[in-house]
């Protein structure tokens, strides 16, 4: 998950996109309490967290597109804009739901309903791992350009003196 866009060196990426997964993921948790027996207002409660699920996957996904876009490498651009596609499908999916859900009086959902919400997590959790793998060929791999503590232990004056150099393997 490499981007551009990072407050003080930190990614915002993967914050941002663990923020609407998680609602999502807590709005099924919800209904399917709600199917087991829970009260009605676990369904009123599943249903606000759509809500703020579609907000945040709207937001998220719109500024990880703008952010992967004005790199200004072409092949990642249409990489965006596949993942792009793909949380648009689920922020599709979920609306469909939230408009469904919009026809109870407590805005519950049924176990047809309940099986879309997951299909619809399925999907979402694909295009966060999308979102994760590698991009290309002769790109580093995991732990690239990291120093490991056993690297830190054997020589520290070493180590401050090559932080920006790959690691001695």
């Amino acid at each position: 998950m490499e981007n551009r866009l990072s407050i003080r060196g930190n990614a915002v990426q993967p914050v941002l996109v663990m923020f609407p997964l998680g609602l999502l993921a807590v709005a099924v948790l919800l209904d399917v309490f709600r199917l087991l027996g829970g009260p009605g207002i676990i369904g009123t409660l599943a249903y606000c967290t759509v809500i703020a699920g579609l907000l945040g996957g709207l937001t998220t996904a719109l500024t990880v597109h703008l952010g992967e876009i004005t790199g200004g490498n072409r092949a990642r651009a249409r990489t965006a804009a596949r993942r792009f596609l793909l949380d648009g499908a689920v922020l599709l999916i979920f609306a469909v739901v939230l408009l469904l859900r919009m026809r109870t009086p407590e805005r519950t959902a049924g176990p047809g309903l309940l099986v879309v919400e997951v299909l619809g997590l399925g999907l979402a959790v694909i295009a966060g791992v999308t979102g994760a793998l590698p991009r290309g060929p002769g790109r580093p791999g995991p732990g690239a350009g990291t120093v490991r503590l056993a690297q830190i232990l054997d020589d520290p004056a070493d180590h401050r003196r090559h932080e920006d150099h790959e690691p001695k393997r």
